[in-house]
């Protein structure tokens, strides 16, 4: 092993815990403190600590339990140096984690980053509140990398952050039990599918950000664990795990969107779709359907097909059929329209559209069903437009490809 390998892995192990442990550390010590802001600031000066000390001393054998524990001692330093310690630090000193390095109250894992996900994911907050805090404090994502992910600068994300603390702390919102899972859930849910969400189609940057998608993956599935059953929760899990099996075969080798129709499907995930497929089943079961089970329905009905051709559309189009009084949205109806076309004919989906719209789906659907019509000028006119409103570029970059087909 040469001189700097062992830097090398000491750093890769900093970055590692910071991931993994970051969120869980400031719920641990916020705990005791009941103050983000100083479990926050104790924690970061752990991971300085780490920065500094790992490549020279070596990676400690329990890498969580030693960020803990360096971080509970710099909180009672900080309390110290603040002149608090009649009011905090007796019961602080007398823990037997800070008397001991490198042991760690570990049994709550699980229970601290789902205490975790609730504070973000407070009602209280904004959507956009509640995803950044999730990804800082669960998915351990810095500002700058929140700020790539939405396409913002690290300023705003920064002063969104600064805000949603400066609520928790001004409202007195402490970390919720657990058991308060159910009573939030569809807040949660939303919050994980959203991260997801933002890493399969990224705002900025690439088409699809791996990381955050598989965060939001490993956040449904924990939240599914947690849920006691609850089917919503199931169906998300269920949806994400049939959306990533598939993204082998979706990102060229060049980074290029690659649509469905068109994918190699030898290249999907089969155990990934076997763990979804399975979850649908069982909501299937329960017959009491709900906007992620459904939605869930329609990603295992595609991942049937062995081919497009193959793809049972009079399924999908039925499955749209339901799914859209559960969620009446633009981008339902618009793909529903789309399982029309398959069975009715491009003629029949087109007068369901509306011609009035400028989202860039809509103006996508629109372009392909004239040009299935035989009118390629109105068509490649519309692929433009729709081009112009698209914020990814692999996106805009597919959407300009097929304008150009059409010349």
């Amino acid at each position: 092993m040469t001189e700097r390998t062992i830097p090398d892995e000491a750093v890769a192990a900093v970055h590692r815990a910071f991931r993994s442990e970051y969120g869980r550390t400031v719920a641990i010590l916020m705990r005791t403190f009941g103050d983000l802001d100083a479990a926050e600031d104790a924690v970061q000066d752990a991971f300085t600590i780490a920065a500094d000390s790992w490549p020279t001393q070596g990676v400690p054998p329990n890498p969580q339990a030693w960020i803990v524990t360096t971080a509970r001692n710099r909180a009672i330093d900080r309390i110290r140096r603040a002149q608090t310690e009649e009011r905090y630090a007796p019961q602080l000193v007398q823990d037997p984690t800070v008397a001991r390095p490198g042991v760690a109250e570990t049994d709550g894992t699980v229970d601290d980053e789902l205490r975790m996900i609730l504070l973000c994911a407070h009602p209280s907050l904004t959507p956009e509140s509640q995803v950044a805090l999730t990804l800082r404090y669960v998915g351990g994502l810095t500002a700058a990398e929140i700020a790539r992910a939405f396409g913002s600068s690290e300023a705003t994300t920064a002063q969104r952050l600064a805000r949603a603390k400066r609520k928790i702390r001004d409202a007195r919102i402490g970390l919720p039990e657990p058991e308060r899972l159910h009573d939030r859930l569809g807040v949660v849910l939303a919050v994980v599918y959203a991260i997801y969400n933002e890493g399969y189609v990224t705002t900025a940057g690439p088409l699809s950000r791996f990381d955050l998608s598989q965060e939001g993956v490993r956040l449904a599935r924990l939240v599914a664990v947690h849920s006691k059953g609850e089917l919503e929760a199931k169906g998300l899990l269920a949806l994400l795990l049939l959306l990533q099996a598939r993204r082998p075969a979706r990102i060229a080798d060049d980074g290029a969107l690659i649509p469905l129709p068109e994918q190699d499907r030898a290249k999907w995930d089969r155990a990934l779709i076997a763990q979804g497929q399975a979850l649908v089943r069982e909501c299937l079961a329960a017959n009491r359907p709900g906007p992620y089970q459904v939605q869930a329905a329609i990603q295992a009905a595609h991942c049937d097909a062995a081919r497009d051709e193959d793809t049972d559309w009079r399924q999908v189009l039925a499955l749209y059929d339901l799914l859209l009084p559960l969620l009446p949205t633009d981008a339902v109806r618009t793909a529903r329209i789309v399982a029309l076309a398959h069975v009715e004919g491009a003629k029949a989906a087109l007068a369901e559209l509306d011609p009035g719209s400028d989202d860039q789906y809509v103006l996508a659907v629109r372009a392909d069903l004239l040009a299935q019509l035989g009118r390629a000028a109105e068509a490649r006119a519309l692929f433009h437009r729709a081009a112009a409103t698209a914020s990814n570029a692999a996106e805009q970059a597919h959407l300009l490809r097929r304008a150009s087909e059409l010349a």
